[in-house]
């Protein structure tokens, strides 16, 4: 197996940059459109050999260093009780959301392995047929907490920011049981043989420093210190949209930080005193434009990544559906390409 990337992740030397995209199994491929236009979403996501299908399409049309687990952080809020959909147009819809004591008393506990076997098998499939590393994953508690308790996607997040300010009794609660849920998760994807973790804070971002600190990244430390204690796996946080906390971050015990387009690599590294692995930060319009960009901007989150611990070269936030694949495969071959590093 290529294990370059396991080993950035470690923050041991390599002679290259390895790279994968967020969203890389997804609706920008046109052989991922041809499978979906046989199932929905969430069929897809169930089904163990067509999951595993998406997976691998990435890792052999682009050549990427490591696949992700073809599926959706709200996955796992569907055993809780959870009434979930996903519609083309609006995204992810749960019909039952949790904003008081009594829908709270609602939400069930369950095991994973029984539940989520589906997710299980897919791991499995893919164990079996790949040579790069599987990443499993998962939402972090904040950020599966605003589609528990909105109800889908947002602009400003009104109820949970009620629910957060108003009765953080309740708030805490919900975040008490998504951590442990979470968890169990996590751990059901490692045991089924996932090589990394990724733990998405895709809304951490839209709260403010205090209460980041106080209220939210303790679960997000319970999480990782609890995995950690059971896997030596490597374990990346994504907080999105939080350059402007990266130093605070930093006290969080994963391997590898995600970050966004919207801070230099370096600067990120320097604020997290340069103890963690960066994985990042390209904006994915820029993969909109002539090769001659796509070089340069690659180039340019190279030169300032060699001052971090170790870089995993990403996109900041994930790949979009109207990405052209061919600048794609280039963006994927510049990278490996600028990266190498001379005996």
């Amino acid at each position: 197996m290529n294990d370059t990337f396991l080993k950035v992740c470690r923050g041991e030397k390599v002679s290259y940059t390895p790279i994968w995209i967020m969203r890389q199994a997804g609706r920008y491929l046109p052989e991922y459109q041809e499978i979906r236009k046989r199932v929905d979403f969430l069929t897809l996501c169930k089904d163990p050999d067509l999951a595993s299908e998406v997976t691998i399409q990435p890792v052999e049309i682009l050549g990427v260093d490591a696949a992700i687990l073809f599926s959706d952080i709200l996955i796992p809020l569907e055993p809780m009780g959870i009434d979930l959909e996903f519609s083309e147009k609006i995204g992810p819809i749960i019909n039952n959301p949790v904003r008081d004591k009594a829908s709270f008393d609602n939400l069930l506990s369950y095991n994973p392995d029984d539940e989520l076997d589906f997710v299980k098998k897919t791991i499995k499939n893919l164990k079996s047929n790949l040579k790069v590393p599987l990443i499993g994953f998962s939402g972090a508690p904040f950020t599966l907490a605003t589609y528990l308790i909105e109800g889908g996607t947002s602009k400003n997040f009104i109820n949970t920011k009620k629910l957060m300010y108003g009765d953080r009794v309740l708030f805490e609660e919900i975040m008490a049981k998504l951590t442990i849920m979470i968890h169990d998760y996590l751990l059901m994807q490692i045991k089924a043989g996932v090589d990394a973790i990724q733990i998405f804070d895709t809304w951490l971002g839209i709260v403010c420093p205090e209460y980041i600190l106080k209220y939210i990244l303790k679960y997000v430390n319970k999480l990782i210190d609890n995995i950690k204690s059971n896997s030596n796996v490597p374990i990346i946080y994504f907080p999105f949209n939080c350059s402007y906390i990266l130093k605070q971050i930093s006290g969080v015990s994963a391997d590898v930080i995600g970050i966004d387009w919207r801070i230099y690599i370096d600067n990120a590294s320097e604020l997290m005193n340069n103890q963690k692995t960066i994985q990042g930060n390209l904006d994915p319009c820029v993969l909109f434009a002539t090769r001659d960009i796509i070089k340069q901007n690659v180039e340019m989150v190279l030169n300032r990544g060699v001052a971090c611990k170790g870089h995993i070269f990403n996109l900041g936030h994930g790949i979009l559906p109207e990405t052209p694949v061919d600048n794609v495969k280039y963006f994927v071959d510049i990278v490996h390409k600028l990266s190498q590093k001379g005996d």
